[in-house]
């Protein structure tokens, strides 16, 4: 069942029960009130009666009958008797309705229990016992409310067609609500049925502005975004990667050749050197991607408090053991006695390869074997910059800088696959910072990283 029949359904249901109890509750209460308000006033009549005959001092017959004429239209199809101390009838009203259980009424009435009243189909009877000058008496009144049930019925009607009369606006106006409620809804379904994935680059748009519906437009968008960005990947790495192994695969098959050929004992060693190397960089490039794949399919990867600077100066010594010419500064700012704020959470070996990566680029693209890394403390982050001087990237080359293989043009005639700055952009995002590049002058690189700090 569609969302819009949905509601539809559940809200004209539940409008139309609410109606409907609530149309039956007033019924009731007016029924209820009938029925006290008609023997109210038969026990105004049996008191009103009795009253008057006591009043008559002798029996006069003229009298009575008299009093029967006038008040015989009172009520219709109505039977009053009274009866005196001794239950003795000493009066009857001159209609032919008959009680037949008036005796078993009578013997139920006590001064104890003084009221007693019943239904006869749809009469309504009450028994009274009565004190009056100090004597007791008994009243017993059958009648017919002619009049209020006739109300009863007019009021039934009325509830009735104010009961279908509601319930059709309800179901109108739940239908347009439903409409006018999912509209947005169905736009969205209908553009993402018919979105061309291939050809369609443009995101969804709502015009509404529910905030639902924009959400499930944002993440639809954002969903696409991400698919279309593993579809250019996988086609740039299938192509990239084809082109980064087919080289050195030849250049591979190409040694082995030589190498098969080879006679100088020396000579062998050298090829043998650098087929070692070539194997290296197919490595480096299989081990890249498996990173990058690592990262970001990684949700529940081990996190613990990370002293930033205990961790960068142990990736110094190891890049001094590669590379002893080339030396690293370290400088703080903003450090107070507190040395919490050089503590981050995060994955200490994503972070290691994320810092060993920045490192390493200072290496390959520093003009003077040397680079500083600056520690910038702040209330609730930790900035760490990466200064090497060296050609820089330009303007028009930054937007690009963390796409994949891109690479600028102070990279050529340098090793590298252009996949490092990717590798190292989503590993800062997945651990709560940033990381951005500027450049100060013409001959200065600048590498930010700002990460929270625990």
């Amino acid at each position: 069942m569609s969302i819009r029949k949905k509601i539809l359904l559940y809200f004209s249901a539940t409008v139309i029960c609410l109606l409907g109890a609530t149309l039956f509750f007033i019924y009731t209460l007016f029924y209820e009130y009938r029925e006290e308000e008609f023997q109210q006033r038969q026990k105004h009549k049996i008191t009103s009666t009795l009253k008057f005959l006591t009043e008559v001092k002798e029996e006069d017959e003229y009298i009575i009958q008299a009093m029967d004429r006038m008040s015989i239209h009172e009520f219709y199809d109505e039977k009053l008797l009274i009866f005196d101390h001794s239950k003795k009838q000493i009066y009857a009203s001159i209609d032919d309705t008959l009680i037949p259980d008036a005796e078993q009424i009578i013997a139920v009435l006590s001064s104890k229990k003084p009221w007693l009243e019943m239904k006869d189909g749809h009469y309504d009877v009450i028994g009274m016992y009565m004190n009056h000058e100090n004597r007791s008496y008994y009243g017993i009144s059958k009648a017919f409310d002619s009049s209020g049930y006739s109300k009863l019925d007019f009021m039934r009607y009325v509830l009735w067609f104010t009961f279908l009369a509601i319930s059709l606006i309800v179901i109108f106006i739940s239908r347009y609500l439903s409409r006018k409620i999912t509209q947005s809804i169905v736009d969205i379904t209908k553009k993402i049925h018919q979105y061309d994935f291939i050809n369609n680059d443009a995101p969804i748009e709502i015009k509404h502005s529910e905030n639902e519906v924009t959400v499930l437009a944002q993440q639809f968008n954002e969903l696409m975004k991400r698919v279309k960005e593993a579809t250019s990947f996988q086609k740039h790495a299938i192509h990239h990667i084809s082109h980064e192994l087919k080289t050195p695969i030849s250049i591979l098959v190409s040694n082995f050749e030589r190498m098969e050929m080879q006679t100088d004992i020396d000579d062998l060693k050298i090829q043998i050197v650098n087929q070692k190397e070539e194997t290296k960089s197919l490595s480096e490039i299989i081990d890249l991607l498996l990173e990058i794949s690592k990262a970001e399919m990684a949700t529940n990867l081990p996190n613990g408090a990370i002293r930033v600077d205990e961790l960068i100066f142990d990736i110094m010594d190891e890049i001094s053991l590669l590379h002893p010419e080339f030396e690293f500064s370290l400088a703080y700012s903003g450090l107070s006695d507190d040395e919490e704020k050089l503590t981050v959470s995060g994955s200490m070996r994503l972070l290691k390869s994320v810092f060993m990566n920045l490192m390493l680029n200072s290496v390959r693209y520093s003009a003077n074997d040397e680079a500083k890394v600056n520690m910038i403390v702040n209330e609730k982050d930790l900035v760490i910059e990466f200064i090497n001087e060296g050609a820089i990237i330009s303007k028009e080359e930054e937007k690009f800088l963390f796409n994949h293989f891109f690479r600028g043009e102070n990279s050529k005639g340098k090793a590298g696959f252009g996949l490092g700055l990717v590798f190292i952009h989503k590993i800062i995002v997945q651990q709560g910072g940033s990381v951005t590049y500027s450049s100060l002058g013409t001959h200065t690189n600048v590498f930010t990283v700002q990460l929270p700090l625990s």
